[in-house]
């Protein structure tokens, strides 16, 4: 017999490091475009269109990074006022309501 299939911690596990991975390759990204606008101003010699593209490029990385660290503040300020940590993804709590008791989501099958 092989491994059991595939559960809801699984996947959870699964979005979780998506998540992750997508946000690392956001300030990632955020960054290359930091480091490629200096390289634009400093190889633009002062030409009015080289400067104009190195300051768009700029604007908009730094647009990048204020957008998701207002994202991030948005996330804390739903967790604070609501106290639902909707910062980590737990399918388990959504299938609950107030009183505990499963609504939807199927439960785990008996063992053999």
């Amino acid at each position: 017999m092989g491994p059991d299939p595939a559960g809801l911690s699984e996947l959870e596990n699964l979005f979780g490091n998506v998540i992750s991975v997508m946000v690392a390759l956001g300030f990632i990204a955020m960054l290359v475009l930091l480091i490629m606008a200096g390289f634009k101003y400093l190889t633009s010699g002062g030409e009015p269109k080289a400067l104009q593209a190195a300051h768009h490029t700029l604007a908009w990385a730094i647009l990048g990074v204020l957008l998701m660290i207002v994202a991030w503040i948005l996330l804390q300020l739903i967790q604070a006022f609501t106290g639902i940590n909707v910062t980590v993804f737990d399918i388990k709590t959504l299938c609950k309501d107030a009183t505990g008791a499963l609504l939807f989501c199927p439960s785990p099958s008996p063992g053999p």
